[in-house]
C-alpha cells in the first residue's frame, strides 16, 4: 500500500524536515510562539540548532524532548510511569487513553518512550486545533496526524474508513505505534469513557473479517494518564456553567489557545502515566454478544482498563469524601492536605470571571473533576 494516499493526513516524510524547518523559522507566529514559551531563547542559536535536524526523530530527540522535560520541572512536581512491562517491542500498539492535556498527553508519552529506548508514536491531533498554518507544520514534524473534524455527514463516513486504514496501515505495515485520546475532546469532569464512534472508525478497515479481528489487528493497551492538579479546571468550571446558562454556548477558537497555554505553563503537581496491558484475550468472548452490542462491550473493556490504572493523590480523596459527605478516605490525607485543598479550589474560583459566578455550582463542577477518577476505580473494583 502506498503512502502517497495518506499525504493529506499524515506526518511529514523525512525528506520534507529541513524544508518545513526552514518555512517554520521565517513564520512570525512561530517566533512569537516559542518566545512565549521560551522567553530567554537565543532566536540565532535556536535557528542554527533547528536547522541541523535531517529527520522527525532528529526534531523530536532533539528539541522536543529536552522542551518538554524543561516544561515538566517548571510546571510539576514529578513525572513518573510504570507498566512498561506491558509494552511489546516486537509489535506495534495502539495506545488508547483517557485525555487531560492538548499538548502534553501525547508529549509525555513520546519522552517517556524516547527515554527508555522505544520508538515514539504518531499521535492523533485534531484539526480544530490548527489555528495557523505553522501549527499544522510543527505538529506534523512531531510525528502527528490529521483527525478531520467538522466535515458534512456525507464526507464523514469516507474520512473515518481514511483515518481507519491509514492507523491499521501504520500499526501493521509502517510497524509504528500510534496513540489516540479514548473520545474527542478531553472528558472535563475527569469521567472517562471511550467513544463508541472511535471504536466504529477504528473496525471500519480492513474490509475482510468481524468486528473484534479488525480491533484485535491494533494490539491495543490502555493508558491511565493522571495529573494531581489541572491547571485548566477553573476553565472547564466556568464552561460547565456558561452551557448550564445557555445550551448554544460554544467554545472560540481563542479559547482552544489559552486552554492549550495553560495547560502547558500551569502548575501540576504529581504526574503519571501507567500503561495497562493488551486487551487482546479480552476480546474473543465478545464475538460471541449480539453485533449491537459488541462495541459498547469492547468500550467497557478499554474503559475498566484505565479506571483500574489510575494513580490517585490526596486531592482525589479529599474531593470524594467532601463531595459525598463521608470520612471514608480520612486515612489518605491530614488536616493540612484538606486545608491546602480547599483553599486551592477557592483559589481556582476566585479566577472565574462570570457576571452571574455560580459558586456553590462552580465548587461542585470542581470536586467532580478531582473526585470522578476515584469513583470509576471503586467502580471498577466492585467497591461502589
Amino acid at each position: 500500500m502506498s503512502s502517497d494516499r495518506f499525504s493529506d493526513i499524515a506526518p511529514l516524510e523525512d525528506d520534507q524536515v529541513k524544508s518545513t524547518i526552514q518555512e517554520l523559522l521565517v513564520d512570525p507566529g512561530f517566533l512569537h510562539a516559542v518566545k512565549y514559551i521560551l522567553p530567554d531563547v537565543n532566536w540565532e542559536e535556536f535557528s542554527a540548532e533547528m536547522s541541523k535536524y535531517n529527520t522527525k526523530f532528529d526534531f523530536q530527540s532533539q528539541m522536543i524532548a529536552p522542551t518538554v522535560w524543561g516544561l515538566t520541572k517548571r510546571t510539576a512536581t514529578s513525572v513518573e510511569s510504570s507498566g512498561w512491562e506491558n509494552i511489546s517491542r516486537d509489535r506495534s500498539h495502539l495506545f488508547i487513553s483517557n485525555h487531560r492535556d492538548i499538548i502534553l498527553d501525547a508529549g509525555i508519552l513520546n519522552i517517556s518512550l524516547n527515554s527508555k529506548g522505544l520508538e515514539t508514536t504518531e499521535i492523533a491531533i485534531g484539526d480544530n486545533l490548527l489555528i495557523h498554518p505553522w501549527i499544522e507544520k510543527l505538529v506534523k514534524l512531531n510525528k502527528s496526524f490529521l483527525v478531520k473534524r467538522g466535515v458534512s455527514v456525507r464526507q464523514m463516513l469516507e474520512v473515518s474508513k481514511h483515518m481507519s486504514e491509514y492507523i491499521h496501515y501504520t500499526i501493521n505495515e509502517k510497524k509504528e505505534s500510534v496513540w489516540l485520546a479514548q473520545r474527542e475532546g478531553r472528558a472535563k469532569d475527569s469521567n472517562d469513557r471511550t467513544q463508541e464512534s472511535l471504536l466504529k472508525m477504528l473496525a471500519l478497515w480492513p474490509e475482510t473479517g468481524c468486528f473484534v479481528d479488525r480491533i484485535k489487528e491494533l494490539n491495543i493497551i490502555p493508558m491511565s494518564i493522571s495529573y494531581e492538579f489541572d491547571p485548566c479546571d477553573y476553565l472547564k468550571a466556568k464552561e460547565f456553567q456558561l452551557k448550564r446558562d445557555n445550551p448554544e454556548y460554544k467554545k472560540a477558537q481563542i479559547d482552544d489557545l489559552r486552554n492549550m497555554e495553560i495547560g502547558l505553563l500551569g502548575f501540576k503537581g504529581n504526574i503519571h502515566f501507567r500503561f495497562g496491558r493488551v486487551i487482546n484475550d479480552k476480546l474473543d468472548p465478545i464475538k460471541e454478544l449480539e453485533k449491537k452490542e459488541q462495541t459498547s462491550a469492547v468500550a467497557h473493556v478499554i474503559d475498566r482498563e484505565i479506571h483500574l490504572n489510575y494513580e490517585f493523590f490526596p486531592c482525589n480523596y479529599i474531593a470524594f469524601d467532601l463531595l459525598n459527605q463521608t470520612y471514608r478516605f480520612v486515612e489518605k490525607y491530614n488536616d493540612d492536605q484538606k486545608a491546602d485543598f480547599e483553599n486551592y479550589l477557592a483559589k481556582q474560583i476566585n479566577k472565574i470571571d462570570l457576571e452571574n459566578k455560580d459558586i456553590p455550582f462552580l465548587r461542585l463542577k470542581l470536586l467532580e473533576m478531582y473526585s470522578n477518577t476515584l469513583k470509576n476505580y471503586l467502580i471498577a473494583k466492585g467497591e461502589e
